[in-house]
């Protein structure tokens, strides 16, 4: 049984790595996640509260925001954050596309256009369904719409 108040010593696989951490029970992903034991700070405090987008990961890749989740909500997923997309095609798409400006968001952007990706085909309508997760104050949402799309053609092609 679960403690309410005591931090636990848990294992999480984050990039396809196991980690162990020790969390308190009330503890958001998002804090985990950037907290000096892991150090993944490109999931990024935003809104906190769902709204913003800006601490998008993928759990069991499924785009989710890592400030609504608890950390021992995710014990046996696979987590994966930005730093794990390691050059992933979605990357090299939004910087030819400048689909960013001060890149504040652009790491949610990239979780939720790779995890498109993952899925295959999207039309346009599909497409700005997934993004309207995300919010960004500095750019157009055509440069980030494009690249989302690019990679998504190029897979499935």
């Amino acid at each position: 049984m679960r403690s309410l108040t005591r931090p636990e010593e848990v294992t999480l696989t984050i990039n396809n790595e196991p980690r162990e951490v020790i969390i308190y029970p009330g503890e958001t992903l998002l804090y985990t996640l950037r907290g000096d034991a892991l150090g993944l700070t490109g999931a990024k405090p935003g809104c906190e509260n769902g709204d913003c987008g800006a601490c998008t990961v993928l759990i069991d890749n499924i785009p989710t925001k890592s400030c609504l989740m608890l950390t021992v909500e995710v014990e046996d997923h696979s987590i994966t954050t930005v730093e794990g997309l390691k050059h992933a095609p979605i990357q090299e798409a939004f910087l030819s596309q400048s689909a960013f400006q001060c890149g504040y968001c652009t790491s949610g952007f990239l979780m939720v256009g790779h995890a498109l990706s993952l899925q295959g085909a999207a039309d346009q309508g599909r497409l700005v369904e997934w993004l309207r997760s995300n919010i960004c104050r500095c750019t157009s949402y055509q440069e980030i719409c494009d690249a989302v799309q690019s990679v998504v053609r190029s897979e499935v092609e």
